[in-house]
């Protein structure tokens, strides 16, 4: 038998290739990539950019007051001195819309935190006990669910009272059933995995599994979804801000503007008109932004 016959030794105590520092960041500067080379993307984000700086800062975009009134100058229309014209009573309606965006804004976020935390704890504790509770907690969503959103948050404002912070309350409760759902969804398929298995199989409690393992990776889904229900959460607020419910006269809130000129579509249609635009493209802009965060997600 020649040399060469001879198979090499093995050695099988040689260590493993060491993986590629800094993978996930890899992962990620790619998925930028990705994103950068979306122009709708970047477009609906820098709205959405602005919007939110807007609604903290508007004095950084005009420098008109909100409040301000001036009869010489009512039902002017959109032009050079006021983007979005006036209103009956000669005030600027473009400062209006951005001195309105804090009310509204916050009242979004305030709902997605309720309906983020409620909605992430029954899914968490509906989907990793199951049986039972998961049985219980499930039939009481699927109530909700059976309950059209703005008729229930119409009854929840109507119970808690007028203003910016029961209508984000009402708002919060009424999509609490949609992230319950996805978040129950996720954490049943991540727990059957083969590595939470491992962990477990290597001693790992259930705690450190659902901490270290389960959450982390279910949270895609559910934050595609939060940025998909802001859209919902707005709409929703400007919805019952439209109908009376929102923060009393004279604030600028979204709906209430819209509202307030809808008697005059005629003569003046940009009162109501212009303040739409703005909140139709920051909700289609969230709408592709969750779009796009799915598509690279799968």
């Amino acid at each position: 038998m020649t040399t060469t016959d001879v198979a090499a030794p093995i050695e099988v105590d040689a260590p493993l290739p060491a993986a590629e520092p800094g993978g996930r960041w890899v992962n990620a500067r790619a998925g930028l990539a990705q994103l950068a080379r979306k122009p709708l993307f970047l477009l609906a984000g820098l709205y959405v950019v602005f919007v939110l700086v807007s609604a903290f800062w508007p004095r950084l975009f005009t420098a008109r007051d909100p409040y301000g009134t001036d009869p010489a100058s009512a039902m002017l229309a959109p032009g050079p001195e006021h983007l979005f014209g006036t209103d009956i009573y000669g005030r600027d309606l473009w400062a209006r819309v951005l001195y309105g965006s804090p009310l509204t804004i916050k009242a979004t976020l305030i709902a997605l935190g309720i309906a983020l935390v409620a909605g992430l704890t029954l899914g968490v504790v509906s989907g990793f006990f199951a049986g039972v509770t998961d049985a219980v907690l499930m039939r009481g969503v699927d109530v909700l669910l059976a309950i059209p959103g703005l008729l229930l948050a119409l009854s929840i404002v109507t119970a808690l009272g007028y203003g910016t912070i029961p209508v984000a309350v009402a708002v919060g409760v009424g999509i609490v059933p949609g992230f319950a759902r996805t978040t129950r969804a996720e954490v049943l398929r991540v727990k059957t995995l083969p590595y939470v298995e491992a962990a477990r199989a290597g001693g790992a409690s259930w705690g450190r599994v659902l901490v270290r393992h389960i959450l982390p990776n279910s949270w895609g889904p559910v934050a595609v979804l939060a940025v998909l229900d802001a859209g919902v959460a707005i709409i929703a607020i400007a919805s019952l801000s439209f109908l009376g419910f929102g923060a009393a006269p004279p604030a600028a809130e979204w709906g209430t503007l819209i509202a307030d000129g809808r008697n005059y579509l005629v003569t003046s249609w940009w009162l109501s008109l212009m303040p739409g635009l703005f909140v139709a493209l920051l909700v289609l802009s969230l709408n592709h932004i969750s779009k796009t965060f799915q598509e690279l997600s799968r």
